[in-house]
């Protein structure tokens, strides 16, 4: 992934139609690196999503660690999904996942209006999971 989320966003800008924004998290989603088989497990798995999402969270050292996260889907628009959310996250510390406001982000980019719901709801799933994980890490001390 060598795309950061202003790359992301400044793409977005460009295109006009939604037809061309679905086209593009589409393959925004084929550029996720290869997912690990043995973290296609319930371990890893994303509850609340209607296609099969699974994610793997990374930690570096320290109180307040940069987290790194890497995810798969089943479903080619939420592996789009999947690959906009780590964009985003990976790299923060995890202090700065739990006050980053994703939602502006999304808002941006208009997939909070433009998304089924239960697409929504998924994201929304993927959303809690990374700040849950983020936040298990800041109090396991």
């Amino acid at each position: 992934m060598t795309d950061t989320i202003d790359d992301i966003l400044e793409s977005f800008a460009l295109l006009d139609d939604w037809e061309d924004r679905y086209r593009y998290v589409i393959e925004l989603g084929r550029e996720l690196p290869p997912y690990p088989e043995e973290a296609r497990d319930d371990v890893h798995k994303v509850p609340g999503c209607v296609s099969q999402v699974w994610l793997l969270t990374k930690r570096g050292e320290g109180d307040d660690p940069v987290m790194t996260f890497q995810g798969d889907s089943d479903a080619h628009i939420v592996r789009g999904l999947v690959y906009i959310l780590t964009t985003y996250y990976s790299g923060k510390r995890a202090s700065e996942i739990l006050d980053a406001d994703i939602e502006k982000v999304l808002k941006t980019l208009g997939l909070d209006e433009n998304l089924t719901p239960q697409r929504s709801n998924g994201l929304r799933s993927m959303v809690e999971r990374i700040r849950l994980e983020a936040s298990n890490t800041l109090h396991k001390q």
